[in-house]
């Protein structure tokens, strides 16, 4: 189909003549004479020193070497060969149907005859080229050229809906503007559901709107709401409008699974969403506590009358509008108080009893003195009522 020109030139030529032959041997110009009736073959430029001509409209019959000679003794040659590129034919893509049901095998055959050398086919999905295919490269004996074909096996996905699958042909005669041929896919499948929520912490009180969301082809029908596999109990709350499902003024009653079910012509899908309704959260004003103070008190009292009586009291006094969890500080306190206390109470009847018993001995040793040199009682008791007259040495102690 393009054109080529063919072109010999002489250095030195003293008047001789110059001839273009073509792969027949057929003389094509003599000098500036046309020789063969061939429209496509027409005179560039004529002179002694070159002889130029064109060939257009090529066909891969014109391929082949061509001669220029110059008409000396002897005859002079140069030859040069004519290469034709077989231009590929546009090319098509069979094996596909539609629609096509997710999970089914697919086989599409992309085919392109007339290329000389043999074409190249590359397959594309959405811009993005997959590399495993398969490729068929047969010779056509009589006009020399190829029969290329490209196989692309897969399975269908529902990520291939709407797709667009191309078939490139690359080839040198294209001059880097390739030959395209694409096809549309259309996959169908099963709907996929999903529930989106517009709270995620539910209150008390509160309303929430679920959403449900399908996606399928063809088209779901309207979807189907239930609570824990019924119906919804509350219409006059639960108010389905379309997709969405609302519920005013949450209250326990509503905790369960919420279940939305979306079909269509290819099958039909579910999803589930549990509803936890939480109590009211009331959030608590900061309360700033003063300590109250705390007072203890320790009283002793002694008396010396052959009996001890002891007493301590420790009063802690504090703020009864403190909270319960601040009281640590107090109750620390009080226990150092009562063991102080404790310590001292001890001590104190331990140095009085030491003293009493000390004197309680002085005293019955100076009661019997005198008596125990007598030879009878009677004596005894005289001596013992004479000695009254030291009266210091006798005497009693009240506590």
């Amino acid at each position: 189909g393009g054109t080529a020109n063919l072109t010999c030139r002489v250095d030195q030529n003293d008047n001789t003549s110059l001839q273009w032959s073509n792969p027949a041997q057929q003389t094509l110009y003599f000098d500036d004479k046309k020789a063969l009736r061939d429209n496509r073959i027409e005179l560039v430029r004529a002179s002694w020193h070159e002889l130029s001509i064109s060939v257009s409209d090529v066909s891969l019959s014109d391929e082949g070497q061509y001669t220029c000679s110059l008409f000396t003794m002897p005859v002079k040659t140069s030859k040069a060969f004519l290469t034709v590129l077989g231009v590929p034919e546009k090319p098509q893509i069979t094996g596909f149907t539609s629609p096509v049901m997710e999970g089914e095998r697919m086989q599409l055959t992309c085919k392109t005859s007339g290329s000389k050398p043999a074409a190249d086919i590359r397959w594309f999905k959405n811009d993005k080229e997959v590399k495993d295919v398969k490729y068929l490269k047969e010779e056509d004996a009589v006009r020399k050229t190829f029969t290329v074909s490209s196989t692309l096996d897969f399975l269908a996905d529902r990520s291939d809906d709407g797709a667009v699958v191309s078939c490139r042909v690359d080839h040198e005669s294209l001059n880097s503007t390739p030959q395209i041929a694409m096809q549309v896919l259309e996959i169908h499948y099963t709907p996929l559901v999903k529930i989106i929520s517009s709270n995620s912490w539910p209150e008390e009180g509160q309303s929430i709107i679920l959403t449900c969301e399908s996606k399928g082809k063809p088209v779901p029908e309207p979807v189907l709401w239930t609570k824990d596999g019924g119906e919804l109990p509350d219409p006059e709350r639960m108010v389905v409008n379309g997709r969405v499902l609302s519920i005013s003024f949450l209250n326990k009653t509503d905790n369960g699974t919420y279940r939305c079910e979306a079909k269509n012509p290819i099958g039909r899908n579910s999803t589930e969403y549990v509803l936890i309704v939480h109590d009211v959260f009331n959030t608590l004003l900061p309360t700033t506590v003063i300590p109250s103070p705390t007072t203890a008190t320790v009283t002793t009292n002694v008396a010396l009358k052959a009996s001890t009586t002891t007493s301590a009291a420790a009063t802690s006094i504090r703020d009864p509008n403190a909270l319960a969890g601040q009281t640590g500080p107090d109750h620390a306190l009080i226990g150092g108080i009562v063991a102080v206390v404790v310590f001292v109470t001890l001590c104190s009847i331990i140095l009085l009893g030491r003293y009493l018993a000390r004197h309680k001995g002085t005293y019955l040793t100076n009661e019997a003195k005198g008596a125990e040199d007598a030879p009878d009682a009677d004596t005894a008791i005289i001596n013992a009522e004479g000695s009254q007259v030291n009266a210091e040495e006798k005497k009693e102690y009240f506590i």
